[in-house]
């Protein structure tokens, strides 16, 4: 066991405890992952670089260091930022390759990910790494199989465990950090501190309980662990709790969001108090650990610092191809903290669909009152293909979609969400529909084989109401008409006379289409609720505008007459 020097921290101890760090992202994190799904972390804003060098700054100013328990996919994805960990005094430890839970792997999917986690970090650092904390959750007694898997896997310790109630109520031993055999091997395990009170444990190890329990009674408990306690103090916390400002993510339960937001503004403080009343160092400094350099001598702990970047493959097209030509118009209004998410999506549909169609972009500002048109010009400013326009004042999404297809210079004009409630990878799917014949294809996420996720139960009963009414009004019987995705023949929907303004608009282009005589098709689609920022629906302004348009469609369609066909389409391949 280390001790380091006999500086007085501030609150006079000269005790060393143990910190860790989970060095992750506000979107890999648990209580998001309802409504954030794996494969499109590569959307969000990486907030990670900025809160991990404030994390740093913090340590050093403090003097303290830490473990640094990363994600593999964080060491692939930002192996520089890795290393500077390293660089900077602290210890890279495992904690999985990515966010998931225990649960859901069999033995040997456990076993996969925690080798290749191990692999990626090492890769990054040039370090060997010893240590191991899961993602989610924690250990229960019945996890023992995990910790075999662990040893044999390579790794020297494991920081898994939380007492928490009842749980380990008979073998209280493992409140501390003990050392045992595993597999055969010398282990050690390091669990989070709790401390036991009525018979029941309580964890006050930092993090999310540092934001949850009352700091008095987390305070007084540390300040006697710190002062009557052989064994160190184990601390952590995460470095997006340092980041108050990440941006937060709609759709999420009450109780998730009180998980991941509560106090969040406290926390910077709440940590800093902590690092300047104590000392703490890294688990492999603490227990004497000897840090090694991998095997250079081939095998899979061959050490290569190089910069990977998984998380989307880059392609180029195929000289040989003939492209087809599209435009996208994306309106935006106020829509500052959804475009670094939109550039991400946007970059890796482009790389999709590289070698079918050659894809611009039209941005429209309408009349946005935040940075919106500055954040424009600095996220897509360097994006080939991308043009910027705006709107003067606030003239509605159907006035930014109508601008849009105006400045297009293609036959073939998208309309897209700029919040990306529908994936926007699907456009590469619906132009195919747009046949000879076809003027408009619209997406439909209440078509039989479309789908609706995390949309709140209003909304829905609003929306399908509305729909159920513009059947019965309309000529061509389709399951949704108020989407804003869409694939539009220019030449057709260039002049059509929009009055209304709002999303109003967007349904009353379609109307008009419909009573026209214009051939539309549905697209089954998937509309998911959205991540970030707020909507700009106004629940009884949407219901009067719905109806007033209904009545002004109902009568177009009495004096033009005559009747239309239902067309519908099966998802395409």
């Amino acid at each position: 066991m280390t001790e380091l020097g006999g500086r007085l921290s501030r609150s006079g101890s000269t005790r060393t405890h143990v910190l860790t760090v989970a060095l992750e992202d506000y979107f890999h994190v648990t209580p998001l992952q309802a409504v954030i799904r794996e494969d499109r972390w590569y959307r969000f804003e990486m907030r990670l670089e900025a809160s991990t060098r404030r994390t740093l700054a913090l340590l050093d100013e403090c003097g303290a260091r830490a473990t640094f328990f990363v994600l593999g996919w964080v060491a692939d994805a930002a192996p520089e930022l890795v290393r500077e960990v390293v660089a900077r005094g602290h210890e890279v430890a495992s904690k999985g390759y990515h966010h998931r839970p225990l649960r859901g792997l069999s033995q040997e999917a456990f076993r996969e990910d925690c080798v290749r986690a191990r692999e990626a970090l090492e890769r990054a650092t040039g370090r060997r790494v010893l240590g191991y904390r899961l993602a989610e959750g924690w250990l229960r007694p019945a996890d023992a199989w995990v910790l075999e898997v662990l040893a044999e896997s390579g790794y020297q310790y494991d920081s898994s465990v939380r007492l928490m109630l009842r749980t380990y109520a008979s073998e209280l031993w493992r409140q501390f950090p003990y050392r045992t055999m595993v597999a055969g091997r010398p282990f050690l395990e390091v669990p989070l501190s709790s401390v036991r009170r009525f018979g029941f444990h309580v964890p006050i190890a930092g993090g999310n309980y540092f934001r949850q329990f009352p700091q008095g009674m987390v305070r007084r408990a540390v300040a006697r662990w710190d002062r009557d306690c052989p064994f160190p103090y184990v601390m952590y916390f995460h470095t997006w709790e340092l980041d108050p400002d990440q941006p937060r993510i709609n759709g999420v339960s009450w109780s998730q969001q009180v998980r991941q937001y509560r106090n969040l503004k406290k926390m910077p403080t709440l940590v800093r108090q902590y690092l300047e009343s104590y000392r703490f160092t890294s688990i492999a400094q603490y227990f004497e650990l000897g840090e090694h350099a991998p095997d250079v001598e081939g095998g899979t702990n061959q050490v290569a610092l190089v910069d990977s970047h998984p998380i989307m493959m880059v392609t180029h097209p195929d000289p040989e191809k003939v492209l087809t030509a599209v435009t996208v118009v994306v309106p935006c209004y106020n829509e500052e903290q959804s475009l670094p998410y939109l550039a991400n999506t946007l970059r890796s549909v482009v790389s999709e669909w590289i070698n079918r169609y050659h894809l611009d972009f039209v941005f429209v500002d309408d009349g946005s009152t935040d940075n919106t048109w500055q954040t424009l010009h600095t996220v897509f400013g360097a994006m080939p293909g991308c043009t910027m326009l705006r709107h003067a004042t606030n003239r509605g999404v159907a006035a930014a979609i109508q601008t849009g297809i105006q400045a297009a210079s293609t036959d073939i004009v998208c309309s897209m969400d700029c919040d990306c409630t529908y994936d926007p990878h699907e456009l590469g799917r619906m132009i195919p529909l747009l046949t000879d014949g076809v003027d408009v294809v619209t997406a439909s996420p209440y078509h039989p084989q479309g789908n609706v996720h995390n949309v709140s139960r209003w909304r829905l009963f609003l929306s399908k109401s509305l729909s159920r009414l513009y059947r019965i009004v309309l000529r061509q019987k389709l399951h949704t008409y108020t989407s804003c995705f869409r694939v539009y023949r220019r030449q057709t929907v260039a002049g059509v006379p929009v009055e209304r303004g709002g999303f109003f608009g967007v349904t009353e282009m379609l109307g008009r289409l419909d009573l026209a005589g214009r051939r539309i098709v549905e697209f089954p689609a998937t509309l998911e609720a959205r991540m970030l920022g707020r909507s700009k629906m106004k629940i009884l302004q949407t219901i009067a505008g719905h109806l007033s348009l209904l009545t002004q469609l109902a009568w177009l369609r009495l004096r033009s007459g005559g009747t239309g066909q239902s067309v519908r389409t099966d998802r395409p391949s």
